[in-house]
C-alpha cells in the first residue's frame, strides 16, 4: 500500500489544480461573467470589471484586518444580503453601480473601533460579524464622520491614535463607495435609461434656449432650466465618478481617451448625441433592475462586439486577468505547500522514500503553479516580476522554493521539501495579507518606472532576501529536529550545516551585488549613490550580517549550533529590511507601509529569538544529536 503514497499525493495535487482551472459559471440567468470581462481604466491601467469588484470589496470589507476569519470572508468573495442570499463580488458590484438603493442595505463597510461605533450610535451586534455595517446604517452620520476626519487628517499618520486612524480609513472607504456608485449611471435615478432618452429629445430645444438666453433674446425658460438641470447632474457624475468605463474613440490614446460616464455625458452638449457606451451602461442598469436577463445579456454581447473593433488587445488581457482572478493560483499553491510540508514531516517518521517522493512532487507542482501565476502577472503588467511589496513576497518564496527543489533533488532527505512547504506557505500567506490593500497590479511610481533596474537591482536583491530566509528556515529545521525529535543524526546535521553554509554564501553575493546596483539606480534617480535611507541601511545590514556568519564560521568562532543561531537571526535582519523599515514611515523607499504588519513583525521576531534560545539549551536537552 505504501508504494502508492507518491501517486496518491500527486493525484491530490493535480485534482486541486484541476478544480481551480474549471471555468467560472454564471450564478443565475444574467451574464455576470460577460459583465465582469468588460474593460475599464482605473488607477492608471486597463483592467476588467472583475478586478474592480474584487479589490473594491476587499478594501471595503476588510482593510488589512488582523482577523483571519474576516480576511477569508472578504476574500471568498461572497456577500450575505438581508434576505439571506449570497452574492459574488460581481453581483454585489452590479447592484452597487446599477441599483444603489439595494446595495446600500448590504453590510460591507468595516467599523471595528468601539469609539467610532459610538459616534454612529451603533452596537457591534448590529453588524455582520460584529464589524461590518451597511451604508444605510451609517448614512445619517456622515456629516459627523466628515468633521472628525477633517480633525484627524492634519495629524501625521504615525502620530494618529486608533480612533483617528479608524475615522480616516472609514472616510476613505465611504468616499470609495460613493464614487463607485456614480461611475456608470446616476445613483439617484430610478430609470437612467429613460432619463437619457428624455435628455436626447429635449437637447436641441434646450441648447437653442440656452444660447438665446446667453444672447439676451427671448427663450424657452422651461427648456433652458431642464437642460441646465441635466448639466448639473452630469457634472456631478463627472466629478465624483471613479471608474473610467467609457472607451476612447478610434485613434485616441488608450490612456488619455478613457473617461467616466459623467464626463462623456458633458460632451453631449458639444456633439449633440449621447455617447453610445453610456447608453449601453444605462441599458444594462435598466435591464438589471427590471430583472430582464435576456435583454441584459444581449446588450453585453453587442457592447462586447463593439469594443472588439477597437480594443482587441485590451479585451484579451481583461479576459486573461478575469481567468487569473478566478483560478487564484497562489491560493491553490498555498494549499499544496501545506500538504507537502506534512508529507515531508511524515517522511522523517514513517516510510521516508514514499512520503519524500510525494512531498517533492507536491512542492514541484506548487512551484510550477506559482511560476505560472508570476508569469501571468508579468504579462498583464508588462513588468519584471517584482514591482511592489506583494510581488516581492511572491518572488522571495519562489526563489527560496527553487533552491529547496535543488537541495531535495541532491540529498533526497525530505529537508528541502519541508523547508519549501514552510517557506512557500509563509510567503504566500504574507502576500495574501498584503493583497487586502487593493489592486496588486498597481502602476509603478515614477521613480521606480524602469524595467532595466527592476530586472537587475530588484531581482538580485530580492533573490538575496529569499536565500537568507531559506538559510534561516533550514536552521529552524535543524533546531526543531535536534531538540524536539530523535531524527537529527550526525549525518543529517552535517548535511544541514552544508546547506546553510552554501546558501549563506549565495545570499551574501546576491545581496551585495543587489545593494551596489541599487546605489547606481539611486544615483540616476536622485543624484546620490548612498544617503543612509532606512531601506538602504536595511539592505546593507543584510550584507553585513551574512558576512558576519561566514567570517564567524571561517574563523572557528562558531560550530554547527552557532551557525544555525546566526542563520535564524538572519530571518530577523531580513524581515526588518523587507517590512520593518516601511513601518518607520520615512525615507525615499517607503513604498509598502502596512500598519497591521507591525504586530506580526514583532511576533515573528519574538518567535525567532525563542528558537535561538532553545538552540542554546545545554546539549543534554537535545534529544538526538550530541555535538
Amino acid at each position: 500500500m505504501k508504494r502508492f503514497i507518491p501517486f496518491l499525493l500527486l493525484l491530490l495535487g493535480l485534482a486541486l489544480i484541476g478544480r481551480s482551472l474549471l471555468p467560472p459559471r454564471n450564478p443565475a440567468k444574467f451574464d455576470v461573467i460577460g459583465f465582469s470581462r468588460l474593460p475599464v481604466l482605473m488607477n492608471g491601467r486597463i483592467k476588467p470589471m472583475d478586478t474592480v469588484a474584487r479589490t473594491s470589496l476587499l478594501v471595503l470589507c476588510n482593510n488589512v484586518s488582523n482577523d483571519p476569519a474576516n480576511n477569508d470572508a472578504a476574500r471568498s468573495h461572497r456577500i450575505a444580503t438581508p434576505d439571506d442570499r449570497l452574492l459574488t463580488p460581481n453581483e454585489w458590484f452590479l447592484d452597487l453601480v446599477f441599483d444603489g438603493a439595494k446595495a446600500d442595505t448590504y453590510q460591507v463597510i468595516v467599523i471595528d473601533n468601539p469609539d467610532v461605533l459610538s459616534l454612529f450610535h451603533l452596537q457591534a451586534e448590529e453588524g455582520l460579524g460584529k464589524r461590518r455595517f451597511s451604508f444605510l446604517q451609517i448614512r445619517k452620520y456622515l456629516p459627523e464622520l466628515e468633521r472628525q476626519a477633517q480633525l484627524a487628517e492634519p495629524v501625521d499618520s504615525q502620530a494618529r491614535n486608533a480612533f483617528q486612524r479608524s475615522v480616516v480609513q472609514l472616510q476613505s472607504n465611504v468616499i470609495l463607495y460613493l464614487r463607485l456608485k456614480e461611475s456608470l449611471v446616476a445613483s439617484d435615478s430610478a430609470d437612467f435609461l429613460g432619463d437619457l432618452m428624455d435628455f436626447q429629445k429635449i437637447l436641441p430645444a434646450g441648447v437653442e434656449a440656452v444660447r438665446a438666453k446667453e444672447a439676451k433674446k427671448t427663450y424657452d425658460e422651461a427648456a433652458a432650466r431642464q437642460l441646465l438641470d441635466y448639466g448639473e447632474r452630469f457634472d456631478h457624475m463627472g466629478q465624483l465618478g471613479y471608474i473610467l468605463a467609457v472607451a476612447p474613440a478610434a485613434g485616441e490614446s488608450d490612456a488619455n481617451g478613457w473617461r467616466n460616464a459623467g464626463t462623456a455625458l458633458m460632451e453631449t452638449f458639444q456633439t449633440g448625441a449621447v455617447n453610445p457606451h453610456v447608453m449601453a451602461y444605462a441599458g444594462l442598469a435598466h435591464t438589471w433592475r427590471a430583472d430582464r436577463p435576456d435583454e441584459f445579456n444581449e446588450i453585453i454581447r453587442l457592447y462586447r462586439a463593439e469594443l472588439e473593433k477597437g480594443f482587441p488587445a485590451a479585451l484579451a488581457k481583461c479576459d486573461a486577468e478575469m481567468r487569473y482572478n478566478n483560478v487564484k493560483p497562489f491560493t491553490t499553491a498555498k494549499m499544496l505547500y501545506v500538504v507537502a510540508l506534512f508529507a515531508a514531516l511524515f517522511s522523517w517518521l514513517y516510510w521516508p522514500r514514499e512520503f519524500g517522493r510525494g512531498a517533492f512532487s507536491l512542492v514541484a507542482l506548487a512551484w510550477l503553479l506559482t511560476t505560472a501565476g508570476i508569469l501571468t502577472r508579468m504579462w498583464l503588467e508588462g513588468r519584471p516580476p517584482v514591482t511592489n511589496l506583494y510581488s516581492a513576497s511572491l518572488f522571495v518564496g519562489w526563489v527560496a522554493v527553487a533552491f529547496c527543489l535543488g537541495l531535495e533533488y541532491l540529498y533526497r532527505n525530505g529537508i528541502g521539501s519541508a523547508a519549501a512547504g514552510l517557506i512557500g506557505f509563509s510567503t504566500l500567506l504574507i502576500a495574501s495579507y498584503l493583497e487586502l490593500g487593493g489592486d496588486t497590479l498597481e502602476m509603478m511610481r515614477a521613480v521606480l518606472d524602469s524595467n532595466f533596474w527592476l530586472s537587475t537591482h530588484v531581482l538580485t536583491v530580492v533573490a538575496g532576501y529569499g536565500a537568507t530566509y531559506l538559510a534561516g528556515f533550514l536552521a529552524l529545521i535543524y533546531i526543531v529536529r535536534g531538540v524536539f525529535t530523535k531524527s537529527l543524526d550526525k549525518a543529517t546535521a552535517d548535511t544541514l550545516a552544508r546547506m546553510v553554509y552554501g546558501i549563506v554564501c549565495f545570499a551574501t553575493l546576491f545581496s551585495l551585488i543587489g545593494t551596489i546596483l541599487g546605489g547606481i539606480w539611486a544615483d540616476q534617480s536622485w543624484g546620490r549613490f548612498w544617503g543612509w535611507d532606512p531601506k538602504e541601511n536595511g539592505a546593507l545590514i543584510i550584507v553585513i550580517w551574512n558576512a558576519i556568519i561566514l567570517h564567524a564560521r571561517w574563523g572557528g568562532l562558531v560550530k554547527q549550533r552557532g551557525l544555525m543561531c546566526l542563520a535564524v537571526f538572519g530571518n530577523i535582519v531580513t524581515s526588518w529590511s523587507f517590512f520593518g523599515v516601511n513601518l518607520l514611515g520615512v525615507g525615499l523607499h517607503n513604498y509598502g507601509f502596512v500598519e497591521a504588519t507591525f504586530w506580526w513583525l514583532l511576533a515573528f521576531v519574538a518567535s525567532q529569538l525563542v528558537f535561538i534560545a532553545i538552540a542554546n539549551l545545554p546539549l543534554a536537552k537535545w534529544r538526538s544529536f550530541r555535538a
